[in-house]
């Protein structure tokens, strides 16, 4: 039984004396100096004295007074710090709060905040794109919908109507919300499984037919294969930054955007691998890039610019080189009839005309990995090795006209 009654406390409040009284067991009524009443619990944990407010009279009665002190002091009586334990309560609280809140929100939002995150390194080409797919194809169905609305059947009223008419655009908009939706998750806002992902999920609800024949359809430009060498042994004769990424590109079979954000970091000239991370790969997955003695001998002559991190620096405001800088210089050469991207076909070509290589290798080597659900959990490889050897072989082929020698590669002391 407590000292205290409700008459003694409105006795104290009114008599609005500063000070504490106590009741018993580490519970006080206290008053401050401004006059302020309110309940405080006195307590001992490691060997230091804490109080711990309880709340304001009269909001607070004595009776919830002593049912708070008596809470609290079985958790110090346990070894536990009751001011701790209810701050970590209110922390909890208030996130189960802000999660409560962030569920509200709309996937138009979501890609928004998507683009945002990583947009920072795409051309402005390629930002506007990338939200106009989104703005023409999804946001009609599922722009009004919080992500964990978002199943199979919302993604599948997206892609539908575009997929037998545009296949290649509805296959990009089907990564975008794959992209999208598992940031959703991350961020707490969805759980399960992600609608939008392909492989053992909507390829068995989506032709694969209609998605080969799209890839099909559209060509680019490209030179002949024939033609590689004659380009390149012009190419060694210009020693310009754009001159090297140019050679780079067709080299190493990889896209335009890759080379204009390569980064020295992302190089090992010892291992000659470059290791491009998720975040820079059309499908979000890391791809190590084997590199030529050819291609080593080429990134040792590229000068390193103090304060940039990158191969071809430039200066706007995504810190490279321009987006047409190798287009224009191809068009200089006199090359209107090509496209950067057409260079992946010549390599393409070269390879299923000129090598034993199956498909599969000759695919993966442009980061195309076309297996199925059931290959890829049986073949998990990426043939590095033997992409080695296929990429190496395009290297002496292309840079075959060249009178620039290669220095042999030095063997490793043992």
């Amino acid at each position: 039984m407590g000292k205290l009654t409700v008459k003694t406390i409105e006795k104290l409040a009114k008599g609005m004396t500063p000070g504490m009284t106590g009741d018993g067991d580490g519970l006080y009524f206290q008053i401050s100096k401004t006059g302020g009443t309110s309940w405080i619990y006195r307590y001992r944990i490691s060997g230091k004295t804490r109080h711990m407010g309880l709340g304001k009279y009269p909001e607070t009665s004595l009776a919830k007074a002593r049912s708070d002190a008596a809470e609290a002091r079985k958790l110090a009586v346990a070894g536990k710090d009751p001011l701790a334990v209810r701050d970590a309560e209110r922390e909890a609280q208030r996130e189960a709060q802000r999660l409560q809140e962030a569920k509200k929100t709309l996937f138009r939002a979501l890609a928004i905040d998507y683009q945002s995150a990583h947009g920072s390194t795409w051309s402005d080409k390629w930002r506007r794109g990338w939200m106009r797919k989104l703005e023409l194809y999804a946001f009609p169905h599922i722009g009004d919908l919080p992500p964990s609305e978002i199943g199979t059947a919302h993604v599948l009223e997206v892609l539908q109507p575009i997929w037998g008419t545009k296949t290649r655009t509805a296959d990009e908009v089907r990564g975008q919300l794959e992209q999208i939706l598992d940031a959703a998750k991350a961020r707490g806002l969805r759980e399960g499984e992600n609608p939008a992902r392909w492989r053992g999920h909507l390829d068995n609800l989506l032709s694969r037919a209609e998605k080969r024949k799209a890839r099909k359809r559209q060509h680019f430009l490209a030179m002949k294969w024939q033609d590689v060498p004659a380009l390149i042994a012009t190419l060694r004769a210009n020693e310009t930054l754009v001159s090297a990424a140019t050679q780079l590109l067709i080299l190493t079979g990889t896209r335009t955007h890759m080379v204009r954000f390569a980064r020295w970091d992302e190089f090992d000239l010892e291992t000659r691998v470059w290791a491009l991370p998720p975040e820079r790969m059309k499908m979000r997955v890391g791809f190590d890039v084997p590199l030529a003695d050819e291609v080593i001998h080429l990134l040792r002559k590229i000068p390193r610019l103090d304060g940039s991190p990158y191969l071809f620096p430039g200066h706007g405001r995504t810190g490279v080189m321009h987006a047409n800088a190798i287009r224009n210089l191809l068009h200089s050469l006199g090359h209107d009839d090509v496209t950067r991207h057409g260079f992946r076909s010549s390599f393409r070509d070269w390879a299923g005309e000129c090598t034993h290589y199956p498909r599969e290798i000759c695919e993966l080597a442009l980061a195309h990995d076309e297996r199925d659900q059931t290959e890829g959990a049986y073949s998990r490889s990426d043939f590095f090795h033997k992409r080695r050897k296929l990429m190496a072989g395009w290297a002496r082929y292309a840079t075959r006209l060249s009178a620039e020698p290669i220095a042999p590669r030095q063997p490793r002391p043992q």
